[in-house]
Parts: C-alpha cells; sequence; structure tokens
C-alpha cells in the first residue's frame, strides 16, 4: 500500500470507500492536448453528452493543435461543439502551436500550471485543476470548484460551504488528489 492509501485511511469515511473501491491511482495521460480538448468538451455538460462529443470529435479530426485549428468550424459543429467551445479549443491549439508535453509543465509548480493555462480564454481554474489530476498526475490537488467534489463533501461530511469543504481537504494533504477521486466515487 503507498502513502497515500496509508495516510487517507486516517480518514474513516475515505477509509471505507478505499475499502468498497480499492486504490483508486492519480495517472498521468499520455496525451495532454487532448485531455485538455477533453476537458473543454466536459464542462458543464452531462457525462453522456460530453462523451457523444468527444466520440465524434475524436473519431473526425487529429486532435493535435494543427488538426484543430486546421478543422472546418462546421465539421466542429456537427459534432456538437458549440461556438464558444470551438473559440476555447482554437485558442488552446493557438496557445501550445508547437504542441504540448509533460515536460513543458515539469518545472512549474501547481499554481504556475493554473496561471498559465487559464490565461487562456475559455480555460478556467476547474480546467486546469483537472488537468494538474487528470494529465499530471499532480497528488495533491482539491477541486472544490468541481459540482461534483461539492456534492460528495456534503453527501460524506454533510458541509454545504466551499471554505468548510477547503479545510476538511487540508486533513487529506499532501493527497487530495487521491481522496478527491474517492469523493467522486461516492456519488457515482
Amino acid at each position: 500500500m503507498t502513502d497515500a492509501y496509508a495516510h487517507l485511511r486516517t480518514d474513516p469515511t475515505l477509509a471505507a470507500l478505499i475499502d468498497e473501491h480499492g486504490e483508486i491511482p492519480v495517472e498521468r495521460a499520455d496525451d495532454p492536448f487532448a485531455r485538455l480538448v477533453t476537458a473543454i468538451i466536459n464542462q458543464q455538460l452531462s457525462v453522456q453528452s460530453a462523451a457523444a462529443i468527444r466520440e465524434r470529435l475524436f473519431d473526425r479530426y487529429e486532435i493535435t493543435p494543427d488538426g484543430i485549428r486546421a478543422a472546418d468550424e462546421a465539421g466542429l459543429r456537427e459534432c456538437g461543439l458549440s461556438s464558444q467551445k470551438i473559440r476555447y479549443v482554437r485558442n488552446i491549439a493557438a496557445h501550445f502551436e508547437d504542441g504540448v508535453s509533460h515536460d513543458y509543465f515539469a518545472p512549474m509548480s501547481d499554481e504556475e500550471v493554473i496561471e498559465d493555462l487559464t490565461e487562456i480564454t475559455g480555460v478556467g481554474v476547474w480546467t486546469a485543476k483537472m488537468f494538474l489530476m487528470s494529465v499530471l498526475a499532480r497528488e495533491d490537488v482539491f477541486p472544490v470548484e468541481d459540482l461534483g467534489i461539492r456534492n460528495g463533501m456534503t453527501k460524506l461530511y454533510d458541509l454545504e460551504d466551499e471554505q468548510a469543504m477547503v479545510e476538511k481537504a487540508d486533513d487529506w494533504r499532501p493527497y487530495r488528489s487521491y481522496a478527491s477521486r474517492y469523493v467522486w466515487r461516492a456519488i457515482d
């Protein structure tokens, strides 16, 4: 058992979730650009709607900065992207015109990654935190901006106030990304 799970087991609620679901790893994604595009697709959509749009987009186009820039707007719209999301994925493509790699972000702190990504119109703190967790596999991220996290914190800990949620999550440092995965699993 890694240190993360041993540490999180000190919280009886998380210990029960670990027993129920086993170890849920925080793993690095292979393609940072595609995952960032996916995060944009997922914004404010149900899991099912986002998955359908993602599948159409990824089947039709090469998901690289060049591929997104070359895609015609009508085709992107046919895949299900709104005008706003088309603008956002193109903004990401422009920001990372030479590609995006793990090496680009490796020397940056979590705060620097958030700052870099949120300079891109369409990428907010929620998207940047999802990127930190699901692309860069940073172990200590707590995305209180996420509705699922807030719903899970209310269900598991009877907390309604975001600041109280953040304070509770401080107990899980330096493994808040792992804990977040269990909070999400509790409401799935």
